[in-house]
């Protein structure tokens, strides 16, 4: 069966793009941490959305399961097939085309592989902007980005991946393509079926097309790095700049002084801009689609008063787009210093924002008690309530023997989530390393309505089995 099957998907991606051979298939199979290696039938690399079809239906056919893969940049295993080599890697790496441009209607059409950074490029091209930033921008793949429905640095201003997108192409278990590339803001007929598909992480159907928003580039935006004692201070930080900047503070992250030290170690080309440390900093960003002039106003007037209310220690204003990247490379720094620091356990969750001062207190005091010395690494996206809570051993402990401790640590974490009404996924995705973890705090009602989704549109269970439920 594997042989005739093997076969009908040369015949339609061809030869050269159905790779069976170990070398070749191998980087299809690892995560992006280096943590699990899968096994696979074949890696299937088809060209446009007829040929995703056809695949797909053979698939079908076959009842061979298939893992829909973009960039390979998740962290929940969510891209990666199993260990049993029994499914198919269907890659949409060659798809990469931008579709069409729409200044008027400001929205951008694309396939599912085009990097990340390459939308945003075609964008800038045409003097817009496609605002959706993350680390893993220069290799994430936005049919990626919208299965798993990422967030980034800019979903204070412009949302997630959700929200920016507009229309999908979508490849169905059965093989069929459904085409919703319409671009239109307002469509009330019926169930919305993008949004079934936003964040399924490929578990109801291969998204192999996508309409986005486009806005205009600000005229200018200021940057700045806020040092203050604590993330309580940090949440009455947040507020006076909302009300101060309104729609203009377009970034608002948190970073602890464990990670910019983490930084400073790993990558100490990096500048330092405050002589004296400082419990926690903000990295903030304020845009203007007047002038940068208004920014900075804005931007100054906002940071005087939080001197004066005691909220900011100290801040560094960028004065110009070097200082500004190099502002924010500190903070993209902070998950590249954490693997080169070693293993560690990663925590991407959700919460109220008015909770977090208190989750951090309570889970800080929780983990130091159950795990002596352990180091916590807390940075995310205040504004939205996103943060990225992880744990690393204490100095000189091995890495893989504090990693035995996974699941209870995890559990201490996602049960003070819970007990705040958050959630232990904001912006990763529950893949395969969340799965158990879902049951857990998902009630049998939501569970039940997944179910019943998942069992309407794969019948056969063929899409990304294993991930999510």
């Amino acid at each position: 069966m594997s042989a005739d099957f093997l076969q009908r998907c040369c015949q339609i991606a061809g030869a050269d793009y159905v790779l069976t051979a170990a070398a070749d298939c191998a980087p299809y199979l690892t995560d992006w941490r280096g943590r699990f290696t899968g096994r696979a039938l074949a890696v299937l690399r088809p060209a446009d959305p007829a040929q995703v079809a056809q695949l797909v239906r053979a698939c079908a056919d076959a009842r061979i399961a298939l893992v829909p893969q973009g960039g390979r940049t998740g962290l929940v295993l969510g891209s990666v097939p199993d260990a049993s080599g029994a499914a198919v890697v269907l890659s949409l790496s060659r798809m990469r085309r931008i579709r069409a441009l729409d200044t008027v209607n400001r929205t951008i059409t694309v396939d599912a592989g085009c990097v990340l950074h390459d939308i945003q490029q075609a964008a800038a091209d045409q003097g817009c902007l496609f605002p959706l930033s993350l680390a893993a921008e220069g290799s994430c793949t936005i049919g990626g980005n919208l299965s798993t429905n990422a967030g980034g640095t800019a979903v204070l201003r412009y949302g997630n991946a959700r929200e920016l997108c507009l229309g999908l192409e979508v490849v169905t278990p059965h093989g069929e393509v459904w085409s919703g590339l319409r671009g239109l803001r307002k469509d009330n007929t019926g169930y919305d079926l993008r949004d079934l598909f936003i964040g399924a992480e490929g578990t109801l159907g291969v998204i192999t097309g996508a309409v986005l928003k486009l806005f205009p580039q600000p005229k200018g935006a200021i940057t700045a790095l806020v040092a203050l004692a604590s993330p309580r201070d940090a949440l009455a930080l947040l507020n006076l700049m909302q009300d101060h900047c309104g729609a203009s503070l377009t970034g608002f992250e948190l970073m602890s002084d464990f990670c910019l030290r983490l930084v400073a170690t790993h990558f100490p080309h990096l500048p330092t801009p405050f002589v004296k440390r400082h419990p926690q900093y903000v990295l903030l960003e304020v845009s203007s689609s007047e002038s940068e002039r208004h920014a900075v106003n804005l931007i100054e007037q906002a940071l005087e008063q939080a001197v004066e209310r005691d909220l900011a220690d100290d801040a560094v204003l960028a004065t110009s787009n070097a200082q500004s990247r190099a502002l924010w490379h500190l903070r993209e720094h902070i998950p590249l210093a954490q693997a080169a620091a070693g293993k560690n356990i990663k925590h991407d969750i959700s919460l109220p924002v008015s909770s977090i001062a208190d989750f951090i207190d309570s889970t800080d005091a929780t983990l130091q008690q159950q795990f002596p010395a352990c180091q916590v690494v807390c940075f995310g996206h205040l504004g939205d309530g996103n943060l990225h809570y992880n744990v690393a051993p204490p100095d000189g402990q091995p890495h893989d023997q504090f990693l035995a401790n996974q699941d209870a640590i995890n559990r201490i974490v996602h049960d003070g989530v819970d007990a705040c009404n958050g959630s232990i996924s904001a912006e990763h995705g529950i893949g395969a390393l969340k799965r158990d973890d879902l049951v857990r705090y998902k009630s049998k009602v939501e569970l039940d309505m997944m179910r019943a989704i998942k069992a309407a549109l794969d019948p056969l269970g063929i899409m990304n089995p294993g991930k999510v439920l």
